[in-house]
């Protein structure tokens, strides 16, 4: 394209994969906002609450394996993680093989929070990506795989 508009190799916006992965996810991040509002969480709250109440199954848990499980800059995840301590939703503790980590651990009242939480978010998922099973055949589970494909890169 060329004269006074934008420079690009698309003849429309609906043409960038960037752009609609852009548009979806903001639309996605609103539902999930929403859903998540009654129970007085964040989205990167609830991941992280939720991912460290699955890797904590495993025994203990350190901030950098948090972080690396759920795709979260450190020093987001720690701040994150200040604020569920804050909450009575997480403790840490002194980790009892490096003593330069802490353990972290989700109190009954974080993993209960987390498990009210996850139900409402997989519902809200549920909605937001019907419209691929509406489609039929194997949408969801193509659009699940490129998106794995690219989470992995």
């Amino acid at each position: 394209m060329s004269g006074e508009g934008l420079d690009t190799r698309f003849d429309s916006a609906e043409e960038s994969p960037g752009l609609l992965l852009w548009q979806v996810t903001n639309r996605w991040q609103a539902a999930q906002r929403a859903a998540l509002k009654p129970h007085g969480l964040t989205h990167v709250q609830f991941v992280l609450l939720a991912a460290l109440t699955y890797l904590g199954a495993e025994g203990p848990v350190t901030q950098k394996a948090l972080a690396d499980q759920a795709a979260t800059d450190p020093m987001m995840t720690s701040q994150v993680l200040r604020a569920l301590e804050g909450l009575g939703f997480v403790e840490r503790r002194p980790h009892p093989h490096d003593r330069r980590a802490r353990a972290l651990e989700v109190t009954e009242e974080g993993r209960a929070l987390a498990n009210r939480a996850v139900a409402v978010v997989e519902a809200c998922d549920a909605e937001f990506f019907g419209r691929l099973e509406e489609r039929g055949g194997t949408a969801l589970s193509d659009f699940t795989s490129a998106l794995r494909a690219l989470a992995d890169r």
